[in-house]
């Protein structure tokens, strides 16, 4: 019988899920949804589903991918399968502005940020802001891909003139954003499983927007990423908080301290990839095999109700 069912579209992501798992015993199997359908008639096997669907799909060929997992995600809630990270926490992961606007709901800072679809709406959002140069980007992007700094409204308008300059938003949706400078070069990125706090990383962003913590990213040897512990316990409790109001059990959820003393959060990845260098590092139990042990419990749970009626 298997235990675990993993959903996903990325194979390069799976390795340190998979060793973890067979490392703990786990039985698991994995679906493939860059293409594929749901039988909307049959039964889901009773199993616990993890949902890795990543937003940067499209930059893979995958560009439907989210959708299929989405059907799928719903199908196996109707019929009340067990799913961490289910179809809530992919509509976060495809799209900021879902992201945002629950994160204020919660009383979490955010960004300032427009949303536009078109050229002409994002010449006009960019009226709204006082202070440039502004940060563009896509609202559903994945690994820091098609953000850009842009310097003042001139630079803004020939981007959004220029298709081919501008790039490509996978729902056509573009975020312009204040950009804000950090205390110390670095931003945090907090990481929690099955909802509770894990780690956080320090990042050393050297000026880029693309932080994918994989391994199957690093695009050079200088050690960008050092685990630790040092978050405000206020701040731990309120992102806890958060991810339980909105059903989300895996994320690693991203933020910077600003000089002007705000703290501000800008993005929730519940595809969550770890940097097995810097757990290594800092002598920690690796994301995976942490995943692994929250998945056991999960098993165990499930199977006490039974062995009792027995």
């Amino acid at each position: 019988m298997t235990d675990i069912i993993i959903l996903h579209e990325n194979d390069e992501w799976l390795p340190p899920f998979r060793h973890a798992l067979t490392e703990a015993g786990l039985a698991f199997e994995e679906w493939h949804l860059a293409n594929g359908s749901v039988d909307l008639m049959a039964t889901p096997p009773d199993a616990v589903f993890y949902s890795r669907m990543s937003a940067s799909a499209h930059t893979r060929g995958h560009e439907h991918a989210p959708a299929l997992a989405q059907a799928t995600l719903n199908w196996l809630e109707r019929h009340g399968r067990e799913v961490l990270n289910g179809s809530q926490a992919l509509y976060f992961e495809t799209s900021k502005v879902a992201q945002y606007s629950a994160l204020a709901a919660s009383g979490i800072p955010t960004p300032a940020t427009v949303a536009a679809v078109g050229s002409v709406a994002l010449a006009e959002a960019a009226e709204r802001f006082s202070h440039w140069p502004l940060i563009l980007k896509p609202n559903r992007g994945g690994k820091g891909l098609g953000v850009q700094r842009v310097e003042d409204i001139a630079a803004l308008k020939a981007l959004a003139a220029d298709p081919a300059t501008l790039g490509d938003s996978a729902d056509g949706v573009w975020l312009l954003q204040e950009l804000f400078e950090t205390t110390d070069g670095t931003i945090t990125r907090a990481e929690f499983i099955d909802g509770r706090f894990h780690y956080a990383v320090q990042v050393a962003t050297g000026g880029s927007f693309e932080l994918c913590p994989a391994e199957a990213c690093d695009i050079d040897e200088r050690p960008r990423f050092v685990v630790t512990h040092q978050m405000p316990e206020q701040q731990i409790r309120a992102y806890e908080n958060f991810l339980a109001a909105n059903g989300i059990a895996i994320a690693g959820i991203e933020f910077a301290r600003t000089p002007d003393g705000r703290i501000l959060t800008y993005d929730i990845n519940t595809n969550t990839n770890y940097n097995p260098t810097a757990e290594k590092a800092a002598g920690v139990v690796s994301g995976p095999a942490r995943l692994a042990e929250a998945l056991k419990m999960r098993l165990a749970a499930r199977a006490a109700p039974r062995v009792a009626a027995e």
